[in-house]
């Protein structure tokens, strides 16, 4: 009889033990796929900050009149046209690559238009506000457009996939020959924080609801009129409402 049940004791026993190490094996199972998914979600948020900067598109040779920082031509200009444009967006390429040169050659450069960039602050998303920080940086060396230009010529075909992280940037910098210790203390501190916030709200309080897209103002009999641009425009488009405008102004 005793035999009987100390040979149920280690069968209960036994049972116990392979139920402890059961569990056991799926906690440690647990706690690694655990462990997997912090280290790819942490691979996702640094591999673009420290995978290979890659190659640097040359951007293309513009020539700007009357720049000052974020602006170009005479600030005094019958009419004055404000882009509202995010780095990431691919419809604000086509404007740059397709309608921008001509718009600076036909009516920027003879005094006609006041022509201003703002970003739209963080709208894509984070390496949006970076991007714009970056050209502001740039602006700080007198060489905004030059960073303009070469973000443009560097966008990624994937929304905040690495296109513009930080990295990237200073490779930017660097290939338009900015001070590197200037623009790294401007860059690091956040300097246009401020301003690339202020540059989201005033869009949103002229209803600018996509960029790019573009406030033309000017004044007539002494009241400032404005049309609001939308799209990637031809200037075809910007031509005839500018010629409209200067009609309506008598010039």
């Amino acid at each position: 009889m005793s035999n009987t049940k100390d040979k149920e004791m280690s069968k209960r026993q036994a049972r116990k033990e392979q139920l402890r190490r059961k569990e056991q094996r799926s906690r440690l199972l647990g706690i690694g796929l655990i462990s997997v998914g912090a280290l790819f979600v942490a691979f996702l948020f640094i591999y673009p900050n420290v995978k290979p900067a890659g190659e640097v598109s040359a951007a293309p040779e513009i020539t700007r009149t009357q720049v000052d920082f974020n602006a170009v031509g005479d600030p005094n200009a019958p009419i004055k046209i404000e882009e509202y444009s995010d780095f990431q967006c691919p419809f604000c390429r086509i404007f740059f690559e397709n309608t921008e040169e001509a718009l600076l050659e036909n009516y920027v450069a003879d005094g006609t238009v006041y022509f201003v960039y703002h970003s739209f602050g963080e709208f894509i998303g984070p390496e949006s506000s970076a991007a714009a920080e970056a050209a502001y940086c740039a602006g700080d060396q007198g060489k905004f457009w030059e960073m303009h230009d070469i973000l443009f010529a560097n966008q990624g075909d994937v929304e905040n996939g690495g296109a513009y992280a930080d990295r990237r940037l200073l490779v930017f910098a660097e290939n338009i020959g900015l001070n590197m210790d200037e623009f790294n203390t401007c860059f690091n501190g956040n300097t246009y924080k401020d301003l690339i916030d202020e540059d989201m709200k005033n869009g949103i309080l002229a209803d600018i609801q996509a960029t790019p897209s573009f406030i033309m103002t000017y004044t007539v009999n002494g009241v400032e009129k404005t049309t609001l641009i939308e799209g990637a425009q031809t200037i075809d488009v910007f031509q005839q409402q500018i010629e409209a405008a200067l009609a309506e102004m008598g010039q």
